[in-house]
């Protein structure tokens, strides 16, 4: 059976969240007949998506149908329950989120964390704002089909629900996960059947996520998408094993864009990081040698568990900037060679790793001077290249020698929004798997 079942009010919805699931490496189909379901077709997925259609239905038939499909994809291997709801809070919240907890029981919780940060959909004070706007003032609030008359989440729950919606605002989220599972465990106890939780970022998602799994409640998932991926992303590992084809994200940038992209794919993906100790390429041959074979041992000891490995220079962190005047005395050489040696020393661990093991089939690469110094220790003729993936992001293979046909991404240090590289890696396992 799949391990995550999600229930979302209309098609488009479930598509969507269906590909935040795929773009993690899960098998995830989306069902339009019920009838035609069988156990086979479960087995090979690891999510299955069922639209209800339901989102313009009365609260009763929304119930109804919510709960059918409840029965028909129950199993002893599904994880992640998620109730898929609409990005700005329209349709039968409550009711069909009752029809979740009524079908699984007394033990399960809903945590609704409706936020998706790539669109401005946020939750701050308990308030659902668009864009900064709070809901109610936007266009949702003439819905000809479903108006929201308020930006309270709690409280559009309440109105549609038979039981209690307890609220975690943003001053709660701040102790951290073990004290937010302890609240939501607290109020589970006192009778709050969903629980509804501030959430602007990913990190916020990715707190709530570790509070859930903490409390060891068992949880339905009430949000747009990126809360139940999320929680998927803890909770599951991808049956097809596509892991097998590995990528490696080389960083040597120290410009500060890199820190916030970094951070933000760390949040986003499952990945293993090993931080290059800067000053060590430069001390001396020995010590650089050592600093080489640390990382690169560190990440073939730990790609089996991990799709995506990071290569990160700690200079990224502004405490560990190193000024390379003492080193260009020591040494007698200029800015430019002490720079080459650094840009060498990420080529020489770029290439171990992927001499060693032959599964690592697509990097990204930060920074033209690293890009070269790569190409050139991969003896590549050069790069085919095949797309844009985003402005001044480039996507090819390697042309010809040894490594030929290996997919790369290459972007400079200071372009994009904190989303870049995650963007780049996604489209990388995307490319990979077609």
């Amino acid at each position: 059976m799949s391990q995550c079942v999600v229930i979302a009010d209309d098609l488009t919805g479930g598509n969507a969240t269906g590909v935040l699931l795929r773009k993690m490496n899960y098998q995830a189909n989306t069902v339009l007949n019920l009838l035609a379901v069988d156990p086979h077709m479960l087995a090979a997925c690891d999510c299955v998506i069922y639209p209800t259609d339901s989102r313009g239905l009365s609260a009763e038939l929304a119930y109804a149908k919510v709960r059918e499909a409840c029965e028909k994809f129950a199993g002893d291997d599904v994880k992640v329950w998620s109730h898929r709801i609409d990005s700005t809070l329209r349709g039968n919240l409550g009711s069909e989120t009752d029809a979740m907890l009524d079908f699984l029981g007394e033990s399960y919780v809903a945590i609704a964390a409706p936020c998706f940060p790539a669109t401005g959909r946020v939750v701050c004070g308990g308030y659902m704002l668009v864009e900064g706007t709070p809901l109610h003032k936007t266009s949702i609030a003439i819905d000809p089909k479903s108006p929201v008359k308020t930006s309270d989440v709690a409280e559009l729950f309440r109105a549609q629900s038979k039981y209690g919606v307890g609220s975690i605002q943003m001053n709660e989220l701040m102790h951290g996960k073990h004290y937010l599972a302890d609240r939501i465990r607290e109020m589970a106890q006192a009778g709050d059947r969903t629980i509804v939780l501030d959430c602007v970022t990913q990190e916020d998602l990715d707190l709530i996520a570790d509070a859930c799994i903490t409390s060891k409640l068992n949880i339905i998932a009430v949000d747009p998408g990126v809360f139940t991926s999320t929680l998927a992303r803890k909770l599951i590992t991808p049956s097809a094993k596509r892991e097998k084809s590995k990528i490696l994200a080389v960083v040597g940038t120290v410009h500060p864009n890199a820190k916030v992209q970094m951070e933000h794919l760390w949040l986003s993906q499952r990945t293993y990081n090993v931080f290059v100790e800067t000053k060590k390429l430069l001390e001396s041959s020995e010590a650089r040698e050592a600093e080489i074979a640390r990382v690169t041992a560190e990440i073939l000891e730990n790609c089996d568990r991990n799709q995506i490995s990071t290569v990160t220079g700690d200079g990224i962190y502004p405490d560990n900037r190193i000024d390379f005047k003492p080193y260009m005395e020591k040494s007698g050489l200029s800015l430019n060679e002490v720079s080459e040696i650094i840009n060498r020393s990420f080529a020489e661990i770029t290439m171990r790793i992927f001499s060693a093991e032959p599964t690592f089939r697509a990097m990204y690469t930060s920074g033209g001077d690293i890009t070269v110094a790569v190409c050139e220790r991969f003896g590549t003729a050069g790069l085919r290249l095949l797309d844009e993936v985003l402005p001044l992001a480039a996507y090819g293979t390697f042309l010809e020698g040894p490594f030929d046909g290996v997919h790369i991404i290459t972007k400079g240090g200071s372009q994009g929004d904190a989303t870049a590289i995650n963007q780049c890696i996604t489209y990388l396992k995307e490319k990979l798997f077609i």
